[in-house]
Order: C-alpha cells, then sequence, then structure tokens
C-alpha cells in the first residue's frame, strides 16, 4: 500500500465518529428502534456494535504492534448482540467509540514503515496485517453509518 492511500485511509478512519454522528442526526426513538427487513440490525444495536468492535479492533492493532505474529481471534457479533441487548440508550457507546478512534489515530499517525508491515493470522481469515486492519476499519464506521441511514428512510 502507498504511504499516501494509507493517509486516506487513516483519515477516512479518523472521520468515522463524525460520520456515524452524522447519519444519527435529529434521530427519534422510534427510528433508532426501527428494525429494517430481513432482520437488519437497528440504529440502536449499529451503535452498539460498532462500540464493541471499536474496542475489538482497539487491541488488535495494538496486538499487532506489540506482539510477534499474534493470533488475532474472531468474534460472533450476532452472539454480542443477543447476550448484551444492545437495548440501552446509545450515548456511551457513542463515547466509546469517538475515545477509542481518537486513541487509535493518534497511534497510527505516528508509525513507521516497518510498524506498517507488522502481521499476524486471523483464524478466519489467514494473514492479518496492519494494512488490512486499516482498510477494514476504515471502512466499518463509513458503511455501518450508511446503514444507519437506510434504516431511517425506512421508517
Amino acid at each position: 500500500m502507498l504511504d499516501n492511500e494509507r493517509k486516506q485511509l487513516i483519515e477516512q478512519y479518523a472521520l468515522g465518529y463524525a460520520t456515524v454522528l452524522g447519519a444519527l442526526e435529529g434521530i427519534t426513538e422510534q427510528e433508532l428502534d426501527y428494525q429494517p427487513p430481513g432482520g437488519a440490525w437497528t440504529p440502536r444495536q449499529i451503535v452498539h456494535h460498532l462500540a464493541d468492535s471499536e474496542t475489538t479492533s482497539y487491541i488488535r492493532v495494538r496486538r499487532l504492534l506489540a506482539e510477534d505474529k499474534p493470533a488475532i481471534l474472531a468474534y460472533d457479533e450476532e452472539l454480542f448482540a443477543r447476550r448484551l441487548g444492545y437495548d440501552w440508550p446509545i450515548a456511551t457507546s457513542l463515547e466509546v467509540l469517538k475515545a477509542v478512534r481518537r486513541a487509535t489515530v493518534v497511534l497510527l499517525e505516528r508509525l513507521t514503515e516497518g510498524q506498517w508491515s507488522r502481521s499476524g493470522t486471523h483464524d478466519q481469515h489467514g494473514d492479518y496485517g496492519m494494512e488490512d486492519w486499516l482498510a477494514l476499519y476504515a471502512a466499518h464506521a463509513v458503511d455501518h453509518a450508511e446503514q444507519i441511514r437506510r434504516a431511517r428512510a425506512g421508517t
């Protein structure tokens, strides 16, 4: 990956929180709990998922940087949603998303070329490096913000 591609992805990652916040602007309680057809998550569930996913990504990127060839474990997102309920107010999960993203941006902006080449093994996807992590999580919040917009349009 070229340096300018990394910079663009870091910028996209950094803007993820604001993108989600924009998708939620003016949302009502009814819209937060709108269940799209086909069993897709409600906007409320998406926000809680983002907080859980972000904290998982926080650990993943740090393990990639600090450990030699770490095992990166998948987690069952649907199980988290079911067992944790995801039915509480979203304010705290938004704070988690904001803080964890900001802390990770500070880290990403300091990485050396050698650090960008670090990798481990994901238990479902095999080789998993820093650039894989960045590409995935740069898009993650943006993709879910669009999912929130689609859900809101369906209400």
